[in-house]
């Protein structure tokens, strides 16, 4: 797959024209739909470390779109392509994003421009606290107000880090733990944050195909079982959402797209062996029980039935959109599709599932996490005991009345309390599926709202209009 990418600027004009899409469709006022488009403020540091005998010099951003809601939320991507302008408008996405599907969080987003490869784990530690350190002392790193997590390059290792220089740095703060989510489990960390982003695809399509209008929409029939689904982007998003899919619902992960080429199989691929493949030998290229294509970015216009962009913004743009055929696209990556493909695409009768709403699996995981950092209890540890004895009496009170033994599988579900990783699971699809429920719901009463992406945004428009009047910003 080409490498290359559009500049950040034109990354977030997109954003920006399909909030003004969105403007034009539910009738806000001009005035206070360019109040909600602007951003609050942009970080920009820049810091030397010595790596390797020698200094380097760093340079990183955290953007702040809208303080509406504290604390503001987004995580931080390591890449050698990041640049000011593709932080705000990841950051307007999170503003946007929390919005649509009720968590109540303002939008930030960080970046460090640098190719994490190039360095070891020792390095990337001193380099990751120093950049800690800077966003702390300058007020963009704290549970109060503002509170990142993983993104493209970072993970657990990383914000373990960063919330251990938070804690070296403010002691007497006692929700430290707080100040950042996706850390490991044994620090701070929710059972469930890793996969989640993939797992709310996996949610939402499952929603998707549960409104069979919406489905004839698209020019499909069924539910997901043997669904032909393209996966761009075998990383974190697009390794749980393909594994999901594929495992639990009957899905057909038929092309895999990397960075190296892609892997085709009409059958369905292994995603398991595929992901295994590509961390051991570095790319797709020479995995045995597929064809393998050199050029990835063509096979997103392979024949199948769900498209699902899971690497980088601006994947699917004006010069190739007219030939994707998937009728069904859902965004699990951030601004894979730009202001033009969308139209081109809309155009041709394809429903696209946006990013805004798509994506947003890691965020509503990051708010529980957050949540019991501050409560500094974990889920189910005051009910689940008792929850298990309720099924108990249940179970006597059905034995009991009928003469006769409960089944054992039923027994066994009755008598289980949820454990904290059952609640993360519940949360996370209910707040998808009311999300998407609000998204449809949106699109067919009103009358210039033409697609599910316009929908989501006129939702998160409508709320973010009326929480700046109840605060009186306008």
């Amino acid at each position: 797959m080409n490498k290359s990418r559009p500049s950040g600027s034109h990354f977030l004009d997109s954003v920006n024209r399909m909030v003004d899409r969105a403007v034009t469709a539910s009738g806000l006022e001009a005035d206070i739909a360019e109040a909600i488009k602007v951003g609050t403020d942009v970080l920009q540091v820049n810091f030397p470390v010595k790596i390797r005998g020698r200094l380097e010099l760093f340079s990183g951003w955290r953007a702040v779109h809208s303080t509406h809601r504290l604390p503001v939320k987004g995580g931080i991507r390591y890449a050698p392509n990041v640049d000011q302008h593709e932080i705000e408008a990841l950051a307007a996405l999170m503003t946007y994003k929390c919005a649509i599907v009720n968590v109540p969080f303002g939008g930030s987003k960080g970046g460090l421009k640098l190719d994490p490869c190039q360095y070891d784990r020792d390095e990337l530690q001193i380099i990751t606290r120093r950049f800690a350190r800077e966003l702390a002392t300058k007020g963009y790193l704290s549970p109060a107000l503002n509170v990142p997590a993983p993104d493209v390059g970072t993970g657990q290792r990383e914000m373990a880090w960063i919330a251990d220089t938070y804690k070296h740095l403010y002691p007497d703060d006692i929700n430290h733990v707080a100040c950042v989510t996706g850390k490991p489990v044994e620090h701070g960390g929710i059972r469930g944050r890793t996969e989640a982003t993939g797992r709310g695809v996996q949610y939402a399509l499952r929603e998707y195909f549960r409104h069979p209008s919406e489905v004839k929409r698209a020019g499909l029939v069924g539910g997901l079982e043997g669904k032909r689904i393209i996966v761009q982007g075998l990383g974190n998003v697009g390794y749980h959402a393909a594994a999901f899919l594929a495992k639990e619902d009957g899905a057909k992960i038929t092309v895999i797209i990397e960075q190296d080429g892609a892997l085709i199989n009409e059958q369905g691929l292994d995603v398991d062996q595929v992901y295994r493949y590509k961390n051991e030998q570095g790319g797709v290229k020479g995995y045995p029980d597929a064809q393998y294509h050199s050029d990835g970015a063509k096979l997103l216009e392979h024949e199948a039935d769900i498209l699902i962009p899971a690497a980088l913004e601006e994947v699917i743009r004006s010069d190739n959109a007219a030939r994707i055929r998937a009728p069904l696209i859902i965004e699990a990556a951030n601004g894979p599709i730009t202001y033009e493909a969308d139209q081109i695409l809309q155009d041709k009768g394809c429903i696209i599932i946006p990013d805004a709403y798509a994506n947003a699996g890691g965020v509503i995981v990051s708010f529980f996490e957050w949540v019991r950092n501050l409560s500094h209890i974990r889920f189910g540890r005051l009910e689940r005991r008792f929850d298990e004895s309720r099924g108990k009496h249940i179970i006597d009170a059905i034995e009991s009345a009928s003469g006769s033994t409960v089944p054992s599988w039923i027994a066994n579900q009755l008598n289980r309390g949820a454990d904290e990783f059952d609640l993360v699971r519940s949360g996370l699809d209910d707040s998808m599926r009311m999300a998407l429920q609000e998204i449809i719901e949106i699109r067919n009463d009103h009358e210039k709202v033409e697609d599910l992406r316009t929908a989501a945004y006129v939702i998160a428009l409508n709320k973010l209009s009326r929480s700046y009047l109840d605060i009186g910003v306008y």
